[in-house]
């Protein structure tokens, strides 16, 4: 038995049992006995709580995680320490993870996928918003409750993880199959590895798998880094191409073409919500310049860089005419050189990655450089300043638009000059794209919801009138001011003149209750009303058929109201065992017997007076279910019995 459980942590959370168990921490039921609530704790493990740096990093972290308060982020109550222990307060979710219900449903449908996706976009969007990044977004840290709500936990933990020293690589960046390659490099992260991770989830809850596989953690992590995933519509045919593009949006390589924020990617999400055909803004693919940033940044942290100026000489030499057997043999040995080439920048990669992991923080002893003045630069003029380049981790950041600072010019750096850095450290620059201007497309007819995301994503704002217009759709735009064909800056305002459209019918509801999904949504856009929301629900209703509509049949509305649903979900039953004992009746010869659950045969054989007691394991679904035990046709017992 677990030695914490019945002891009173604080003289308040009285630890009652185990609900789990992580690398870093055991996670317990508990009652505060102080607001008299059940809570979830999570206690360190000895191995962690005896590290004082480790210790304290956790306490400051949870207790800035303990600030975030919203609908789909586990709530944390508490952080404090106990003596020897410590430990987290958690709301006690009542749910299976993520992870476990793929596990049972397999590939999920993309309605699903895009109702899910949009809870966990939420989450990210408040938590980034803060600042707290959460470094480990997997199906295991996402509860699932019984009403479709989900809830991301573990929100700033897994840093912790990453920085402790481990013999298991797995274990130490919490789950490689889901980690970004900026993670797999160790290189600086921001929100935007969480939204990689995010991508991968959506990609599973998409196709049932994972979007790598490899033999080791190692493995995994490199094609994180070198590859790129096969569609998900590879395996799953059906998929829409725009969730589809949604999810390898956020799984892209490249941190300028992957989404910049989770509230861009849930922009995305809801327009695909609202329109199928919505098409999402895909930036163009280069791969074989993409594959050569990452051989630069993992070949530039080990090797010197005017030895790489060498190599690029050399490779760069004008040909010379050969005898056609030298080519053949020259071919022969490029392609070997390039294959021996191309397995050294995997083994550098592997290299760096295994000990960034293993040993993140280096020695005490070695002295520590300082970041030097980058701002106002070009990164053509570091390149070129050997004091410089080789010696420092520069990596680039975004790339902004700005009115006064020359486009190639560095406009900020983190951390700033003069800063002391840690071993290891990037410094990351950001560059100016010089001043914007934009003309203004012509967006008369379209919805004006799209309207304001594109001219969200050329950085203008916008206002929002609404007209009367008898020709224009309702929610279209009439006309827009200024009118296209001008010339605008970014954070300047345009204004949307958006119909209101004629008058709307009334209709009456249909009753769609026990018609599937698919038929009760073509039944109320028929009745000119709009399928909103479904929502999966727990009951013993055929699985998948309407139990309830939130506007009921008969009810006379104005067209195009939104109807909401819940779909019935037949949950698995959970089978119980239990063995009963008995005696054989004492006759003469062979004895019959039978044992029946609810009427049900479950044990039949022969025996004779002398076996005396048998044992016969029985089972059923969990509750009380009648036995009855025959003997030689005759009732020797009857009884309701629980499971």
């Amino acid at each position: 038995m677990d030695k914490l459980i019945g002891q009173m942590l604080d003289n308040r959370y009285e630890i009652l049992e185990i609900i789990g168990t992580g690398g870093m921490a055991v996670v317990y039921k508990a009652k505060c006995h102080r607001l008299n609530r059940y809570v979830a704790i999570k206690v360190l493990k000895e191995e962690y709580a005896q590290d004082e740096e480790f210790r304290q990093r956790f306490h400051d972290e949870s207790q800035s995680v303990a600030m975030l308060s919203h609908p789909n982020i586990v709530a944390v109550y508490d952080v404090s320490r106990s003596g020897s222990i410590d430990y987290i307060v958690m709301e006690l979710i009542e749910g299976i993870t993520l992870k476990e219900y793929l596990a049972r449903r397999g590939p999920l449908s993309w309605q699903e996928v895009t109702f899910f996706s949009m809870q966990i976009a939420k989450a990210l969007d408040h938590a980034h918003s803060r600042g707290i990044i959460h470094r480990d977004i997997k199906p295991q840290n996402i509860m699932l409750l019984r009403d479709g709500t989900l809830k991301v936990a573990d929100f700033g933990i897994a840093r912790h993880m990453a920085q402790q020293k481990t013999d298991n690589i797995s274990e130490a960046i919490g789950s490689v199959h889901y980690v970004s390659p900026e993670q797999a490099k160790g290189s600086h992260i921001d929100n935007r590895a969480d939204l990689y991770s995010f991508g991968v989830v959506m990609y599973e809850m998409l196709t049932g798998r994972l979007p790598f596989e490899g033999d080791s953690a190692i493995s995994v992590a490199l094609q994180h880094i070198n590859s790129l995933p096969l569609p998900p519509s590879d395996f799953v045919p059906d998929i829409p191409p725009a969730l589809e593009a949604i999810t390898m949006k956020a799984m892209n390589p490249s941190l300028s073409k992957r989404y910049a924020s989770a509230a861009q990617m849930y922009s995305d999400l809801e327009n695909f919500k609202n329109d199928p055909t919505f098409k999402v803004e895909i930036p163009p693919e280069d791969s074989v310049s993409s594959y050569t940033e990452q051989e630069a940044d993992a070949t530039r942290k080990l090797t010197n860089p005017g030895e790489m100026r060498e190599h690029v000489r050399v490779s760069g030499e004008e040909k010379k005419p050969r005898h056609p057997e030298n080519d053949a043999r020259s071919s022969v040995k490029t392609t070997l050189i390039f294959s021996i080439i191309s397995v050294a920048v995997f083994l550098i990669g592997a290299i760096y990655f295994v000990i960034s992991v293993i040993n993140p923080f280096g020695g005490k002893d070695e002295e520590r450089l300082k970041a030097p003045h980058l701002v106002g630069r070009t990164m053509e003029e570091i390149r070129q300043d050997s004091e410089i380049w080789g010696f420092y981790d520069i990596q680039e950041g975004e790339s902004v638009y700005d009115e006064t600072v020359p486009a190639g010019q560095i406009i900020s750096q983190s951390p700033e000059a003069g800063k002391t850095l840690d071993e290891g450290q990037a410094i990351v620059v950001e560059i100016s794209r010089g001043p914007k201007t934009v003309t203004l497309d012509d967006y008369v007819g379209m919805e004006y919801r799209q309207v304001e995301v594109a001219l969200g994503r050329l950085e203008l704002l916008t206002r929002v009138e609404y007209i009367t217009d008898e020709d224009v759709a309702k929610d279209n735009v009439v006309r827009t001011e200024p009118a296209a064909g001008a010339s605008m800056n970014p954070g300047d305002t345009v204004v949307l003149y958006v119909s209101e459209g004629p008058e709307l019918k009334d209709v009456k509801v249909p009753n769609v209750m026990t018609m599937t999904l698919a038929r009760a949504e073509e039944a109320l856009r028929s009745a000119g009303l709009v399928p909103g929301t479904a929502t999966s629900v727990d009951s013993d209703e055929p699985d998948g058929t309407v139990i309830f509509q939130s506007i009921p049949a008969e009810s006379v509305v104005k067209e195009n109201t939104t109807v909401d649903l819940h779909i019935s979900r037949n949950p698995e039953p959970v089978m119980k065992n239990k063995t009963i004992t008995f005696a054989i009746i004492p006759v003469e010869g062979e004895v019959q017997v039978e044992v029946k659950v609810d009427g049900e045969t479950q044990y039949s054989a022969i025996h004779l007076a002398e076996d005396g007691e048998i044992l016969v394991p029985l089972v059923a679904e969990e509750g009380k279910h009648t036995i009855r035990i025959i003997q030689n046709g005759q009732t020797t017992y009857e009884a309701n019995e629980e499971f």
